[in-house]
């Protein structure tokens, strides 16, 4: 299987330091729903792993994340893409939660669910807590230079192997041409 994971705000959507908290809040990023559609079209399949700690912070609740997530989903239908799954980390920072990036243990349950060795999966991120976890679970990291990701591609420090990229649709024009 060609398992894709990408992360949402900063590298779908575009982020908000005062959180996506609505459907009506969240906006693709200039080509990220086409760039899904290529992936989809190219048999890859499309995991979602978005950390969503305005869930603890009480800012939405799990019905708001699954409205926000059924728009991302049909937006991405209506050009020809699929998301497979959607993971989330609904913990606060300090929680200590596995699950939440940078820990691997969101993606360690994809590769659990969909029976998949992350060796040969993409983990797609805007921050270095999304690298993190992908060398952690042992999936390949890959930058895109939206969302935070100029910031954190000026921070360095990335993991070795890190594959940069100008955002989603450079990705998916590299992996899929």
């Amino acid at each position: 299987m060609k398992l894709v994971i990408l992360d949402r705000d900063g590298t779908i959507n575009h982020d908000s330091d005062a959180y996506i908290k609505s459907p009506e809040e969240w906006r693709p990023i200039p080509g990220s729903l086409e760039a899904i559609a290529r992936l989809t079209q190219a048999d890859y399949r499309i995991v979602v792993a978005t950390n969503q700690s305005g869930i603890a912070r009480g800012l939405f609740d799990t019905r708001t994340l699954f409205a926000i997530h059924d728009t991302l989903l049909r937006a991405a239908a209506q050009l020809g893409g699929r998301i497979d799954a959607f993971f989330f980390c609904p913990h606060a920072a300090d929680a200590g939660c596995p699950c939440r990036k940078p820990q691997p243990g969101m993606l360690l349950e994809v590769s659990r669910r969909f029976n998949v060795a992350l060796d040969d999966a993409y983990m797609v991120g805007d921050a270095r807590r999304d690298l993190e976890a992908a060398a952690a679970a042992g999936a390949k990291p890959v930058l895109v230079l939206t969302g935070k990701g100029a910031r954190t591609h000026d921070e360095g420090k990335l993991p070795t192997g890190t594959r940069v990229f100008q955002d989603l649709a450079a990705f998916a024009a590299h992996l899929a041409p």
